[in-house]
């Protein structure tokens, strides 16, 4: 019998194909929803003052309790509920399955969504079963509420706005699916600061199966990885069992303590972005051939003709974007992309237009 991976890894980890990140240098980089602007000069140097004092020779804080206050002031998040800090919000997404893996037990996700949901099942040894929307990325509210009561997921994952696609699902539908649960619901709300408002913060606390996850890396602190769970002190009592001692390191934690103090700088870069969005999505509007779907994020997604062809043609213009042709059937011929600066949205929709014909 042999030693190798081929003998001892799990099937349906072998099954698996590695989370792919496109090289980037000497791009211009609209593939990772990314917050295109740096931090302003000022703030960047009193970040660096500040780090330089971490006594990085011992371990970080393992409570994070002062990042914690700092977030929970940030998010306006209700001193009833408590928080759980993760390595990015992709730690969080694993902690969830791994807290709720019994034996023969399902995760259920929205398809097309974000791929780690079902990665993180996996590795956790779950059932995992997508759900497809409808051709046009809306959410079939029955049918969600069917494949609940038929599957009896342990865990059901819903993006809030969702990616790739953008878009919002409604509210009250997803509220339905959580009454008709049995199990947790965790709403995903990394594009949260994109989305006008719209949030279910307000309903954690009343519902003892929802749990709400965000991240700051969308808000411009990509490079920090500190993600945030948020739900009520029963839940996060049991996946802190789980999660990692010193799982945010002393830098991350001391650096976003102190830039989420600046909101007004994060806010101002978000407004940028939406504004940016609107002028997108006209532009892509008044393309011929080209199908833009409505957005709530910070992200478009747009049906062009040959998906592939524009792809490596952007590429060859020096512009990097993320295409799903071929990730899933409702994604056919689809390209995402990140709302960038104006330079860069600028550049970006003429190498399209040019691509396109």
């Amino acid at each position: 019998m042999g030693k190798g991976p081929d003998s001892l890894v799990r099937e349906e980890v072998r099954a698996l194909t590695a989370y792919h990140v496109a090289p980037a240098e000497g791009m211009v980089k609209l593939d990772a929803m990314e917050n295109p602007y740096r931090l302003p000069p000022e703030l960047a140097a009193e970040m660096g003052e500040r780090l330089a004092q971490v006594a990085v020779n011992r371990y970080p804080d393992p409570s994070g309790e002062r990042l914690k206050r700092r977030i929970r002031e940030t998010m306006r998040i209700d001193a009833s509920l408590e928080i759980l800090l993760g390595n990015g919000s992709d730690e969080i997404l694993q902690l969830l399955s791994l807290v709720l893996a019994k034996p023969g037990s399902t995760v259920l996700s929205l398809e097309p969504s974000f791929v780690v949901y079902r990665l993180a099942a996996i590795a956790a040894g779950m059932r995992y079963v997508g759900l497809a929307l409808r051709e046009d990325f809306t959410l079939d509210a029955e049918a969600l509420l069917a494949a609940i009561a038929r599957e009896r997921p342990a865990l059901t994952w819903i993006a809030y706005p969702n990616n790739p696609t953008g878009n919002l699902f409604p509210r009250e539908a997803i509220l339905a699916a959580v009454r008709a649960s049995t199990g947790v619901v965790a709403v995903d709300e990394a594009y949260y600061a994109f989305s006008g408002g719209a949030s279910l913060l307000d309903e954690v606390g009343r519902h003892p199966n929802l749990v709400l996850v965000r991240t700051v890396s969308k808000l411009g602190l990509a490079g920090l990885r500190v993600g945030v769970g948020i739900a009520s002190r029963e839940w996060i009592h049991e996946l802190e069992k789980l999660r990692m001692p010193y799982n945010v390191n002393s830098l991350s934690a001391a650096a976003a303590d102190l830039l989420l103090s600046h909101r007004e700088v994060f806010e101002r870069q978000t407004g940028a972005i939406v504004a940016e969005r609107a002028r997108l999505e006209a532009a892509l509007d008044a393309m011929p051939r080209v199908r833009r779907f409505p957005s709530a994020a910070n992200f478009v997604l747009a049906r062009v003709p040959d998906g592939p062809r524009a792809f490596e043609a952007l590429r060859e213009r020096g512009i990097l974007v993320r295409t799903f042709h071929g990730s899933h059937l409702l994604l056919a011929h689809c390209l995402r992309l990140t709302v960038g600066t104006p330079d860069e949205n600028t550049r970006m929709l003429e190498a399209l237009a040019t691509a396109l014909g």
